[in-house]
């Protein structure tokens, strides 16, 4: 058994990059690239706080590349699910074989809080990629009525508690 699966939380580094990759007019298959950054802060053995930052190239297809093209940009911040895969390449100007290795995501959710008038994704949201799994926030159900309690007897006062001998040693 094996598991390759990858949970990020960090902000945008540059604006993605979205591009289609089948050129066929009915098979249309976006695909969206970008770096995320995540930092770790730590305290060194002189006690002064240090940051460190990790860059994550990241890659999403189909619907969830046209949601990243229509709400992620430079400095989103964003909770990613994916796994790690590793591709090779050819680099033709050094005529050698490169490998690298990406964060594919299987599922990515907008942290910001940025408000709709502010340039944030807001209200217009409806109708964008289905395997986004950011849902709008509903609004507040309209406070029902608090029914007045029915009037209670007061409780009966306590009756004295005998006293009973223990037999414990303290």
């Amino acid at each position: 058994m094996s598991l390759n699966k990858v949970f990020l939380i960090g902000n945008v580094g540059k604006d993605p990059n979205v591009r289609y990759i089948d050129k066929n007019i009915q098979n249309n298959t976006k695909v969206a690239t970008f770096p995320l950054a995540t930092s770790e802060r730590y305290r060194d053995r002189e006690g002064i706080v240090q940051e460190r930052t990790e860059w994550h190239n990241i890659v999403a297809w189909r619907g969830l590349a046209d949601t990243i093209e229509r709400f992620v940009h430079k400095g989103s911040f964003l909770y990613i699910e994916g796994h790690l895969a590793t591709r090779r390449y050819e680099d033709t100007q050094a005529n050698i074989t490169r490998y690298t290795t990406e964060v594919v995501a299987d599922n990515i959710q907008i942290l910001d809080k940025k408000p709709a008038s502010e340039g944030g994704y807001g209200a217009q949201n409806e109708g964008y990629g289905q395997q986004s799994s950011y849902q709008p926030q509903q609004p507040a159900p309209a406070a029902q009525p608090v029914a007045q309690p029915a009037q209670v007897a007061p409780a009966p006062s306590p009756q004295p508690v005998e006293e009973v001998e223990n037999d414990l040693p303290f």
